[in-house]
């Protein structure tokens, strides 16, 4: 099969190769998430979540983890509480572990985590141009640990003048519903300096984030709150880019991410414990666009030195290289075809201080926690002239720990034009390949060499409905099935020993996403989502069953937007460690809804001012059990843009 399957991907390589002079090429308007062709958008066979420009700009002043938790079937526990609150990215039931992060097509992980993701918060909303969220199992093009989400993050492309400029400030609270003292705690600042002189284009940008004011815990009812925790956060990203001619063009990028992060003790207790991440990162990307298509490589290259000053201190450092290369090429008019390699080589040291001694010594060398992933893939795409489309495609992980295995997917629909009216049904098969991280495999006190990795199939069915640009519906049904789940297992309860296991009981996990917009009047924009999840009760930790967002948009004028939005997140189980009784509990947290305010106005063509108000009505909930919440919190800022 593995010879096979190369020979396929050999031979399409040579079919794109020979056919580049010899296709018709239709008008084509982006590249796709869930395709990687450049294609006409409505020849989709997937709903993609997206984050546009207009909502980037009407919500300044937030960060992308609120952002994503609004989109139906996603959601990002952890942002509603202290800002240095690890975030799980939950979608359709899965966790970190099954999300791909990309920038700019370049994949971004951190080695040294436990579920080898990339951390959100390092991202400056204000350098984001959109994001595309494409759900489901996506392992064929994005690879191990594309189970349940690839979540595609765009920059801001550079000025078209030599020079150009922009400054982000804001200002606001970071408070409890307990404590309304509405005093400055969160500041936020951004500075970006770009343009495109001749075939250079250039970007030099700035960031920093502090929050006060909130503690991680919550105190116990009727105790003296606790120091508050604070969070901050340094960016600085350089990114050089020429156009070598029209159709060529090269870009690389070098980042510097820091943040400290005050957290508490696990045992609910006040404490001075911090974090401190320094990561730093460089890649880039190659394009060459030829008569009927194209060939890109992307890349990157992380250093990560993460340190835990706590009762437990621990230093981790590590490496990871990933790159992604592929043709993209249309065959005539109906047909094109993607044929790529994907590898990822990473590493991982880790560092602590035994009892009764006082200095770091090695747990984990890097000589042995280490691995490589090197992948084939193959996906093509129909598009018929009576409308009907197939996306379907495979892909070889090849795994330096593990067998070959072959993941697959097949993606058909068929979209009926009516007039104004666009009515699409489609519905997928895939399948995904999640190995274990370094931390899960060579961790020497949780770690577990003996993990397999777990294996995943997604199924897909749905609707779409759209009239004009006055409504939209589309509604979604998935239902997924997961193998080898790897859990968290007490091993030795009498000595409390716990370590990775693979789970012999299958994982299922199934549910609805409905989206809506309709465009109410000229002035008035109406954007809701409902997300029903339900999922096997050992695995449902922190997932609520039932989930809404609405957005109320009222344009005032051309450069004046009012919004209203609402969030309801429905019960959620929790487990936490009782450290009276040293026993994992369970408990049902309420659910909860939350109203948020904003508004947006232009004064000129430099300046746009900003404002907002969340959870308006200082609704008191739990996020996370025993961990402090936001309440009633303001800001207030600006945008300046100097072209």
């Amino acid at each position: 099969m593995k010879h096979f399957v190369i020979g396929l991907l050999y031979l399409g390589s040579l079919t794109t190769l020979w056919a580049q002079e010899n296709g018709k090429v239709e008008q084509l308007d982006s590249v796709l998430i869930d395709t990687k062709s450049k294609m006409n958008i409505k020849n989709s066979g997937k709903v993609v979540a997206r984050i546009t420009p207009d909502m980037l700009a009407q919500n300044e002043g937030s960060s992308l983890a609120e952002l994503l938790n609004e989109l139906s079937g996603i959601e990002i526990n952890g942002n509603l509480s202290n800002e240095g609150q690890n975030l799980s990215y939950f979608v359709r039931g899965g966790s970190n572990r099954q999300v791909v992060v990309m920038v700019d097509g370049v994949q971004l992980n951190d080695a040294s985590q436990l579920a080898n993701d990339f951390d959100l918060r390092l991202i400056d909303l204000n350098r984001v141009a959109s994001v595309e969220v494409l759900k489901g199992a996506s392992s064929v093009l994005y690879g191990s640990g594309a189970a349940t989400a690839v979540i595609h993050i765009r920059t801001k492309k550079s000025g078209m003048n030599a020079v150009s400029a922009s400054v982000n400030s804001s200002i606001g609270t970071n408070q409890s519903a307990e404590n309304q003292d509405f005093n400055p705690s969160l500041i936020e600042n951004q500075v970006s300096v770009n343009g495109s002189p001749g075939k250079l284009f250039y970007a030099i940008d700035f960031s920093h984030r502090f929050a006060d004011g909130l503690s991680a815990i919550a105190a116990a009812e009727g105790s003296e709150a606790f120091e508050s925790d604070v969070y901050n956060r340094f960016n600085t990203r350089l990114n050089l880019g020429y156009n070598i001619t029209e159709k060529i063009q090269l870009s690389q990028f070098v980042a510097i991410d820091k943040f400290k992060s005050d957290f508490d003790d696990f045992s609910y207790m006040d404490a001075d414990n911090r974090t401190i991440s320094r990561q730093l990162r460089r890649g880039g990307n190659f394009k060459w666009s030829y008569k009927n298509g194209s060939f890109v490589f992307n890349d990157s290259y992380s250093w990560v030195e993460r340190e835990i000053e706590s009762s437990f201190p621990a230093k981790y450092d590590s490496k990871a290289y990933t790159f992604d290369t592929y043709f993209d090429h249309r065959l005539g008019s109906n047909f094109h075809l993607v044929v790529g390699l994907n590898g990822n080589f990473s590493r991982i040291n880790s560092y602590t201080i035994p009892f009764g001694s006082t200095a770091f010594e090695q747990q984990t060398d890097s000589e042995d926690a280490n691995f490589s992933i090197l992948d084939p893939y193959l996906n093509a795409v129909y598009v018929s002239d009576f409308g009907f489309n197939l996306n379907a495609g495979l892909r070889l992980n090849i795994h330096s720990v593990y067998d070959t295995h072959v993941v697959y997917q097949i993606n058909p629909s068929y979209r009926f034009d009516l007039g104004d009216h666009a009515i699409k049904l489609l519905g997928s098969y895939s399948t995904a390949y999640i190995t274990p991280s370094l931390f899960q495999l060579f961790d020497p006190i949780y770690g577990n060499q003996n993990l397999i990795p777990e294996e995943n199939r997604t199924i897909e069915g749905g609707i779409t409905y759209g009239f004009g640009n006055v409504f939209s519906l589309s509604a979604v049904y998935f239902d997924r099935k997961e193998d080898n789940f790897v859990d968290f297992v007490n091993v030795d309860p009498e000595n409390f020993v716990f370590q990775y296991w693979n789970s012999d009981t299958q994982f299922n996990a199934n549910g609805i996403e409905i989206n809506t917009s309709a465009k109410i009047s000229e002035k008035w924009t109406l954007n809701t989502n409902y997300t029903y999840t339900q999922v096997d009760d050992r695995f449902s930790l922190r997932i609520p069953e039932h989930k809404v967002n609405a957005a109320l948009l009222f344009r005032l004028n051309e450069g004046t937007n009012f919004q209203l939005k609402y969030l309801f997140t429905g019960e959620r189980e929790e487990v936490y460690f009782n450290p009276d009784t040293f026993e994992s509990e369970s408990v049902t947290l309420n659910s909860y809804g939350l109203v948020g305010f904003n508004v947006r106005t232009r004064v000129n063509e430099t300046i746009s001012l900003f404002a907002a108000v969340s959870n308006l009505l200082n609704e008191e909930y739990e996020e996370l059990y025993r961990y402090q919440a936001q309440g009633r919190n303001v800001r207030a800022g600006f945008n300046l843009e100097l072209n």
